[in-house]
């Protein structure tokens, strides 16, 4: 037996332009854990919600493994976030999150993303955004995506115009303590998605439809 055959999610691949979407496999985390090692934003502003970057760096190669094996024992139809690893040029560069909560009464989507700070700049967020939006909206289904991010995050906010998202409400957080920010939500029905002038390459769909619990 393979490994695919017990976690369907391994099957899944997602090809853009530049870049592959993969489900975070372990062979994947040295890369993914240098990737965030390397920096992911100015130490002096924190853009999460969880400042998961603020681990000393001696414990974020752990931390960051324990999220990702966690996220494995919470997927099921009722409840589930995929987390994938972003390739390009045969490394990893960054994390893209894809995740619902009774998605098959809601059809609603959340994502969350991360590149490498070398990799920021070449529009690789708008297309890493892009290409799980089109397997949200497409392949699984989905009406709505959600996402948020700090009223200061130009960066972020630019992504979610350009793809045609609109402002859906602003709420407070305080990833530091002491130091709250108000948090800016976005929402995009399918049918306002900009699309690029690409398509997706997908491999391993069925399966994880079946998987999540996805019915059309």
């Amino acid at each position: 037996m393979e490994l695919e055959e017990i976690w369907p999610l391994f099957e899944l691949s997602i090809g853009t332009p530049n870049l592959t979407l993969r489900p975070v496999r372990d062979v994947d985390l040295p890369g993914l854990v240098q990737a965030a090692a390397d920096g992911v934003h100015d130490p002096e502003r924190m853009p999460f919600g969880v400042p998961w970057t603020d681990a000393d760096p001696a414990d974020l190669p752990r931390n960051l493994a324990e999220y990702q094996w966690s996220l494995r024992t919470r997927v099921n139809p009722a409840h589930w976030t995929v987390a994938f690893a972003v390739h390009a040029n045969g490394r990893v560069v960054g994390s893209q999150d894809l995740s619902a909560y009774t998605f098959a009464d809601r059809r609603t989507v959340n994502t969350g993303s991360w590149l490498t700070r070398s990799a920021q700049g070449r529009g690789w967020g708008t297309e890493m955004r892009a290409a799980l939006l089109m397997f949200a909206f497409d392949v699984l289904g989905a009406e709505w995506a959600e996402s948020s991010a700090a009223s200061w995050n130009e960066a972020s906010l630019a992504v979610s115009r350009k793809l045609g998202y609109e402002l859906n409400g602003v709420t407070r957080v305080a990833p530091r303590q002491g130091e709250p920010v108000d948090e800016q939500r976005v929402r995009l029905h399918r049918d306002a998605f900009i699309r690029p002038d690409w398509s997706i390459a997908v491999t391993g769909a069925e399966s994880v439809r079946a998987h999540l619990g996805v019915l059309t």
